[in-house]
């Protein structure tokens, strides 16, 4: 984990209802990258002789990875799909594209929130959806890995909520290009990073089984379990791995949960009429088996300098 008692960021262990700090100096980036021992050694220092242990309540958690080298972020529940294309009204049926390789997209890894802090609404919009996802990070690095072992690239878990202006988002698909604006204002990680081998009691017929749920304004919105991707986290690596290298510290998305965003509840015949985006003094909520919990306050945010012409 990734945190502030007051003198700056540290990394360290969560033990019970307190944090263990490391050294100062120590982050979990330069620890993933030296490697799985390094790792371990660090875990075990943090418990046998931490640079200082302080309860969980007074420290400020911050992203586990503030800034990864990348984030890529994937679509493999096509349920969630299906629920979206429902809500615009459009045919749920998807693609043959979608059955053949699995979808994603580059996002902003300048825009990483913690799982405590103020989210604002993405500058301009109205309508301002949160995301149910995990976060796979790469520990070892490689380049056009195989679908059968690349899992064992990751390294560790944690919850993700890829906030999105859906107002943007209408805006990006009619430009064709890809996502922009609507996935660029903000992205939380935490509270932890969950070792792999920590969730293996979880796996299920070969699967992490991980039950993840969100609510809004303690509202439940949704509840599903990882072992229902359509793409498995291996395929999605493997995927994402063709002919480039990925790297320690890369964080790598799962897609929502299917019912995990305020789109796929969309009961109103025109999306703009719908009254449950998220609006400022919502609290909204990630929770995972064996992953802990995020909790956050939206917030309002800045207002937009209109361009010369166009919005």
């Amino acid at each position: 984990m990734t945190y502030d008692a007051g003198t700056g960021t540290r990394a360290g262990i969560v033990d019970g209802d307190t944090v263990r700090g490391l050294r100062d100096g120590t982050t979990l980036l330069s620890l993933i990258t030296a490697g799985e021992e390094a790792l371990v050694e660090a875990g075990q220092s943090a418990q046998l002789s931490p640079a200082e242990v302080k309860a969980i309540g007074d420290v400020r958690l911050l992203p586990p990875l503030p800034r990864p080298p990348s984030v890529r972020d994937g679509l493999c529940f096509l349920d969630h799909l299906r629920g979206c294309y429902r809500a615009l009204g459009r045919s749920s049926e998807l693609h043959d594209a979608w059955s053949k390789i699995p979808a994603f997209y580059f996002s902003n890894a300048g825009s990483i929130l913690g799982p405590d802090e103020d989210v604002p609404i993405a500058p301009g919009s109205t309508m301002f959806d949160l995301e149910l996802e995990l976060g796979a990070v790469i520990g070892r690095g490689g380049r056009d890995l195989d679908p059968k072992n690349a899992e064992q690239h990751i390294v560790g878990y944690t919850l993700f909520n890829d906030w999105t202006a859906r107002d943007h988002q209408l805006l990006d698909l009619a430009l064709g290009i890809g996502m922009g604006k609507s996935k660029d204002s903000a992205i939380t990680l935490g509270p932890m990073l969950v070792t792999a081998d920590e969730l293996e009691e979880h796996r299920k017929d070969g699967r992490l089984a991980l039950e993840l749920s969100a609510t809004v304004n303690d509202e439940e919105i949704a509840r599903g379990s990882l072992d229902q991707m359509d793409w498995t986290f291996g395929e999605l690596i493997a995927f994402v791995s063709r002919g480039v290298d990925l790297v320690p510290g890369d964080v790598i998305g799962s897609g929502t949960v299917p019912g995990g965003c305020l789109l796929e509840h969309v009961d109103t015949a025109d999306m703009k009429d719908f009254t449950r985006w998220l609006k400022p003094g919502d609290v909204v909520s990630l929770r995972g088996q064996g992953l802990g919990e995020t909790m956050q306050t939206i917030v309002a945010g800045v207002d937009v300098l209109p361009l010369s012409s166009g919005f």
